[in-house]
């Protein structure tokens, strides 16, 4: 069995008011990182623009762009100069009236290989998804890079097990969730540390559950856009491996690139000791397509 490796890196980043500045910061974190050799780099959650969601507001459309388009154009043309995996969240617009919270998938040789738009639309105080996004309509996807093969969700389905494992039935050996996760500033003291211990519990179990890699890419900062007390956004992006063990983890407050190698063959290795894929009860789960059962 051939112990090919990969270093897998995640940017966490501040993102300002301004989106060409943030978006020129994220090309020169992805240049960074395939400094420090990195060969997959997965950006974070609408990484071109402060969390617009925390409100409703018209204006915001005006953020959206085409997929392909300008920014996966010069993303291409990144990932080929640099030979590096892109993976991008992005404001997509489609047509007038929808819109998706959709990421790009660049290839090392710069091809546009795919997008994939979020499934799970959240709808919370700050976080006001439904305004803006259309549910995703392209299914859960993997892709055959020229590194190894890759599934991306988006942020809010990082809590559902139901897209990891249809990700990961379509070959996905690592998991890619960009995201933009924090605390109600109000909340943190009370809530704040369960708040997170659940969020990154249920993401190391789609790794156990999946015998995959999962590698979680969010932003950091305190962002006010619409005023009042904000989102403060929690950092600590991390990689864990198919058992569910944490290899590297980014701080709270930093920006910083979270970097670590990967062993492919280690999912072959999981899949195999663990065989839960294997002995799933697929006869049996046919009422899972049903919202409750009576």
């Amino acid at each position: 069995m051939s112990d090919r490796k990969s270093k897998v890196a995640l940017v966490q980043m501040r993102c300002g008011a301004e989106p060409d500045k943030n978006f020129s910061r994220a090309i020169q974190f992805v240049r960074d990182a395939a400094k420090q050799g990195a060969e997959i780099v997965c950006l974070p959650e609408l990484f071109r623009s402060q969390y617009f969601c925390q409100t409703e507001d018209h204006d915001n459309f005006a953020l959206a762009e085409e997929i392909p388009g300008r920014s996966t154009t010069t993303l291409g043309e990144l990932g080929r100069e640099l030979g590096v995996v892109v993976i991008a969240s992005l404001f997509e617009k489609r047509s007038a009236g929808v819109y998706h919270n959709t990421a790009a998938i660049i290839d090392a040789d710069g091809k546009f290989l795919g997008k994939y738009r979020k499934m799970h639309i959240p709808d919370d105080p700050l976080y006001h998804e439904k305004f803006y996004f259309t549910p995703g309509d392209l299914g859960f996807q993997a892709w055959e890079t020229q590194r190894g093969k890759i599934g991306v969700c988006v942020c809010w389905d990082q809590w559902y097990p139901e897209a990891a494992r249809l990700t990961a039935l379509r070959g996905a050996e690592i998991l890619f969730y960009p995201t933009a996760i924090g605390w109600h500033p109000g909340e943190k003291k009370e809530f704040g540390e369960a708040q997170h211990s659940a969020w990154e519990t249920i993401q190391r179990s789609h790794a156990i559950a999946n015998g995959c890699y999962v590698a979680v890419a969010n932003r950091v900062g305190h962002e006010t856009p619409a005023g009042g007390a904000g989102i403060e956004f929690w950092g600590q992006s991390f990689i864990c491996g198919p058992d569910g063990q944490i290899i590297a983890k980014g701080s709270i407050d930093n920006e910083e690139i979270v970097i670590a190698d990967i062993n492919w063959s280690a999912v072959d290795r999981h899949r195999t000791h663990w065989p839960f894929l294997r002995d799933r009860r697929v006869d049996a789960y046919g009422e899972i397509n049903q919202r409750l059962i009576d």
